[in-house]
């Protein structure tokens, strides 16, 4: 392992910066629609997409804490990680922290979909997108990632 920083792509600068951002307005969403209530939310109530059944459901928390705080928490710092103003920094510990964020996210919303799919048999397409936009995160990180971060095999 180098200790020595390559620079990534500027397409990975901006697509990570618009993800989070898109990432960051999902969560702040369906945070004020924990608090506000699901009236609130765009969704429908009746079938298979139920956003008000899933956000208000025993999944909604972990550990007592409203998932959607938790992904605003999230976003938050993956917003902050993936500025130009990080992905410029030489301390290693920030490019580590925006992978193992990633890394801990994607971990997240694995055990979400299956509580959705699984255990509620509905889904939030609002919860969706933050999905989508977490799993797109991890693809993009794990390609400029481990050459940026000079882990032996990797490609460019």
């Amino acid at each position: 392992m180098s200790g020595t920083l390559t620079p990534v792509s500027r397409w990975a600068v901006v697509t990570t910066g618009l993800l989070s951002l898109i990432g960051l307005g999902l969560s702040l969403y369906l945070t004020i629609a924990h608090f506000r209530g699901t009236s609130i939310l765009a969704c429908s109530e009746t079938g298979a997409v139920n956003c008000a059944l899933v956000t208000t459901s025993k999944y909604s928390r972990f550990l007592g804490m409203p998932v959607a705080v938790l992904g605003l928490g999230h976003y938050a710092v993956t917003t902050v990680l993936n500025s130009p103003w990080a992905w410029r920094s030489s301390q290693r510990w920030i490019h580590l922290a925006r992978v193992g964020l990633a890394l801990v996210g994607f971990g997240f919303i694995l055990w979400l979909i299956a509580a959705e799919l699984v255990f509620l048999n509905h889904i939030c397409l609002w919860c969706t997108g933050v999905h989508v936009v977490t799993l797109a995160l991890l693809l993009v990180l794990s390609r400029v990632s481990p050459s940026q971060l000079g882990w032996a095999g990797a490609n460019a």
